[in-house]
């Protein structure tokens, strides 16, 4: 027995069905971690029919509506025309559906099906899904205005957690290089940190095309490092370096080196001459943090490949630069020359750049926390071990171990990956870093570039201490035990002027408006 459309009634039309839509699974730097539900929030539920002494259609096993009649079966219950009335909602009319009385059935009792449009010459499209809602129309007829559509989804700023990390990868840098103490390579292995965060970022910009990314990456790396260069080259010249005498005309090709760092830049073993205001290998320091800018380089350039190939193969793509630093790293093959030299910072910092596609594409979330934790803490190790059993004379310095370094990073910024947060402003005490925590960021080539010859100059600074009449009588004793300190706390006011003589350049290459102090106050001004 059929029945012809009725209107909803209480209790009738959509109940609490299952939602669809898995919405966004994980987040990328710097965006939303956990995404929405996407769809609908219920199906298709099972009202109550009116509720009149009209006699209901007969019950079905399992309920629902009862099986059609086969073909050429005669309907015991037709149904007769009912004259137009009002609408049959409970307790306001009766019911649209009175008792069925048996009769012939009639062209004038038969329901009639709806009627369908003729079909027209087109695609052949998918059948609707019925079990679920389709879009909400608009009613342009006059009646009650349409539900207004939700404000697109704003932006999502920078995460923060992650600006918290470079900024103390930052720190450490600046601290280890002034006081040398090997135990801080083991504590926080902050190139690893940088490599695995620039990794993250990159994977993220790479939804665009290729070759735009790279150019943009080139942009913002290189103008720093030319300012940075248009200030030390020409001080080595005047220091009495004769570079062409040394090496001939090939030097003038090495020394492109400072405009597109594909190899290690040239410079003097020393300069200067004893007593000088920087002691005589102070270029060697200066151009230390160059490698940096070295295998970054590399590392953006090869970045596209790198990504398809984790796609298709994550963990191979992953764990393939640890057994590169296995071979060339530990001695078993030797690769002489700048090139070697760049091969192995390109093979010991791989993973960790590999691990920031994981964490941007979320593969580091699809894994039980508990095994990602434990392997970390295997493969970290493993690398402590081998240190164990190769330290240099600089002792636990990871630095100068590059298995070690490169095993004991990939674990430990997996575990920093494991546990992020996604914060959009620091929590807590750390909100008073904030500002800090900000400009470091937006200034981060312009102090890893300048920090060592800053902390020459600082060092330079606190030895005039001892020049100082009645001063340097007076307290020598206590500039000698606190030197260190004294040129820890006289670096970050020098930082502070290399950032305003030389830090709008990265506003420059990033097409922003120069700004001399971008600590966010400007920005907490406008909101």
């Amino acid at each position: 027995m059929t029945y012809p459309d009725r209107p909803l009634q209480d209790g009738a039309g959509y109940g609490d069905g299952p939602g669809y839509g898995d919405g966004y699974r994980d987040g990328r730097s710097g965006g939303y971690r956990d995404g929405h539900n996407g769809g609908y929030d219920g199906g298709y539920g099972e009202g109550a029919w009116p509720s009149s002494d009209a006699g209901r259609p007969p019950a079905q096993p399992g309920g629902g509506y009862p099986a059609p009649a086969p073909a050429g079966a005669a309907h015991t219950a037709p149904l007769p025309v009912v004259p137009p009335g009002p609408a049959a909602y409970p307790g306001t009319a009766p019911a649209a559906y009175p008792e069925h009385t048996a009769g012939p059935v009639t062209a004038a009792t038969a329901p009639v099906p709806a009627p369908y449009p003729e079909p027209v010459a087109g695609p052949v499209l998918a059948a609707p899904d019925v079990t679920r809602p389709g879009p909400v129309v608009p009613d342009t007829s006059g009646g009650a205005p349409a539900e207004a559509a939700p404000a697109p989804r704003a932006k999502p700023g920078r995460d923060r957690y992650l600006d918290l990390l470079r900024a103390v990868a930052l720190v450490r840098v600046v601290v280890f290089h002034l006081f040398g103490w090997a135990w801080l390579t083991v504590l926080f292995p902050s190139m690893g940190v940088m490599f695995a965060l620039a990794g993250s970022l990159m994977a993220r910009s790479l939804a665009r095309p290729a070759g735009s990314v790279i150019r943009s990456r080139l942009r913002r790396l290189l103008p720093p490092m030319w300012a940075f260069s248009l200030v030390i080259v020409p001080i080595m010249f005047a220091l009495s370096w004769k570079p062409v005498r040394e090496e001939g005309l090939w030097w003038f090709i090495k020394l492109g080196s400072y405009l597109f760092p594909l190899g290690s830049p040239p410079y003097p073993d020393e300069s200067g001459s004893p007593g000088g205001w920087f002691e005589l290998t102070w270029a060697d320091q200066a151009a230390g943090p160059l490698w940096y800018i070295r295998a970054y380089l590399w590392f953006v350039l090869a970045s596209p490949l790198l990504l398809k190939a984790f796609r298709k193969l994550p963990w191979v793509t992953l764990l393939a630069p640890i057994a590169l630093t296995a071979v060339i790293g530990t001695g078993l093959v030797t690769v002489p020359g700048t090139f070697g030299e760049g091969l192995l910072d390109f093979a010991v910092f791989g993973s960790c750049w590999v691990l920031g596609f994981a964490h941007n594409d979320g593969l580091l979330k699809e894994i039980p926390r508990y095994i990602a934790v434990s392997s970390a803490a295997i493969v970290m190790g493993f690398g402590l071990w081998w240190a164990s059993g190769h330290l240099t004379e600089e002792g636990w310095n990871l630095d100068e171990i590059p298995l070690a370094q490169a095993t004991w990073s990939l674990g430990f910024c997996a575990i920093l990956l494991v546990y992020a947060p996604s914060w959009q402003k620091l929590p807590g005490r750390l909100a008073g870093w904030d500002s800090l925590v900000t400009l470091a960021n937006n200034r981060a080539v312009t102090i890893y570039l300048w920090h060592n010859l800053l902390l020459m100059a600082a060092a330079q600074l606190v030895d005039e201490l001892w020049s100082v009449p009645w001063f340097g009588d007076t307290f020598g004793t206590y500039i000698e035990q606190s030197y260190e300190v004294l040129v820890l706390i006289a670096i970050w006011p020098l930082t502070g002027l290399a950032i305003l003589a030389f830090g709008w350049v990265e506003d420059v290459a990033a097409k922003r408006r120069p700004r001399l102090w971008p600590n966010g106050a400007d920005r907490g001004r406008k909101a």
